[in-house]
């Protein structure tokens, strides 16, 4: 029998625990065209899931949803167990949901440090007044971010490059500095919005053992959009495939490798292996 999609997949180390994210019947809807209707889903507070789709699923709208730049039009969206319906962008970043993008946003012409820096916002704990007359507490507040930001280049072997403007790293580089940034937020949930885009397959390799070590290191949730079947497959435990705005199925990988509805809809008859 098929598995409902409505139905929540989560690993069992995490099924007795409250679900750090969850959408029940989330939608919005653009002028005439619903672009996102009747989304559920439950994920773990240490669980890796991925989200797949063609072109125009309403992936990226999905992320957009849960990180508050669109407010959905209806349908709810909970973060350990909290609802975020009053929430912008801000405050869902310091609640706990910490993204990266399709297209690389970083701040060129900073350094890796700087970029990492601007991530720990939510750490610092001094006053304007401190900031402005530089008193002990600003300066301590300083050192105090500065140590944590090269301790997160450092898991990620990029410490040496903290001095680098952030523009001209190669592109495995910035995407691995744009996630360091995120993590400096200190998510409860990572949203990795395409991360392995424009990547070869030495680099994707590289971006999966990231992820894996994100994963043990910081026991947090993930949740990828991914078009790289297998990166996808590799290291998700549950899969949820998205088409036309509405979840279609979900699964563990074997699940959604063999579901006919995936294999019509994404990964076509002949890829479904691949």
């Amino acid at each position: 029998m098929a598995r409902d999609p409505k139905a929540p997949i989560i690993p069992p180390r995490d099924q007795y625990q409250l679900p750090v994210l969850e959408c029940v019947g989330l939608g919005i809807d653009f002028g005439g065209l619903t672009a996102v209707d009747d989304f559920n889903i439950a994920i773990g507070p240490t669980e890796i899931c991925g989200l797949i789709g063609p072109n125009g699923a309403g992936k990226t709208t999905i992320f957009n949803l849960l990180t508050k730049v669109y407010q959905p039009s209806r349908g709810k969206i909970l973060l350990a167990g909290k609802d975020t319906k009053h929430m912008n962008t801000i405050r869902a970043n310091k609640a706990g949901l910490g993204r990266t993008f399709q297209n690389i946003r970083l701040f060129d012409k900073m350094t890796v440090l700087e970029n990492v820096l601007i991530g720990l916002h939510n750490e610092y704990d001094y006053s304007l007044s401190a900031a402005i007359l530089r008193l002990p507490q600003y300066w301590r507040a300083e050192r105090i971010a500065r140590e944590r930001a090269l301790e997160l280049l450092s898991i990620f072997d990029m410490q040496h490059m903290a001095n680098y403007v952030a523009g001209s790293l190669p592109y495995g580089s910035k995407r691995r500095l744009e996630i360091v940034r995120a993590l400096a937020t200190h998510p409860r949930v990572l949203l990795l919005d395409e991360p392995a885009a424009g990547m070869n397959p030495a680099e994707t390799d590289e971006l999966m053992n990231t992820i894996q070590k994100i994963h043990q290191q910081f026991k947090i949730a993930i949740l990828l959009i991914e078009h790289d079947m297998r990166l996808v497959m590799g290291i998700c435990e549950g899969i949820a495939v998205l088409n036309y705005g509405r979840l279609i199925a979900k699964g563990t990988p074997a699940e959604i490798q063999n579901n006919p509805k995936v294999i019509e809809a994404y990964l076509g008859g002949g890829d479904a292996h691949a």
